[in-house]
């Protein structure tokens, strides 16, 4: 008896749907019996782990990480001997600017320039 299965539920995306519709397919074909897609369908026709753990015929996820840092270090260029400046310092005076020391006299009641140079005297 054969079993026929129908997309009736309304929570697969429609690009899912035409997955797993292709999948079915797929696997009516006598060539392509083999890969069992029909039995994968729900899986759009992939029937493995999202990484395959097979050493046999694949890798470790360890070796592809260790192959990815490889290159990276092989093609990022070495950090520069030199330093670049970008700005310069040059000196500008001591003290505050004669209306910023006005000002400070109103805020905070300290003595302008002048009255410090008078009371000095």
């Amino acid at each position: 008896m054969r079993k026929i299965t129908y997309l009736w539920f309304e929570s697969v995306p429609e690009h899912a749907a035409r997955m797993i519709r292709t999948a079915w397919a797929l696997g009516a074909r006598d060539d392509l019996k083999h890969l069992n897609l029909r039995k994968w369908g729900h899986m759009l026709g992939f029937r493995g782990h999202f990484s395959t753990r097979t050493r046999a015929r694949s890798t470790t996820l360890g070796a592809l990480r260790a192959a990815r840092a490889a290159w990276h270090r092989r093609h990022t260029p070495l950090p520069s001997l030199t330093t670049l400046v970008i700005a310069d310092w040059a000196y500008d005076g001591t003290g505050l600017t004669p209306d910023l020391e006005r000002l400070a006299a109103l805020i905070g009641g300290v003595p302008t320039r002048a009255e410090a140079v008078t009371a000095g005297a």
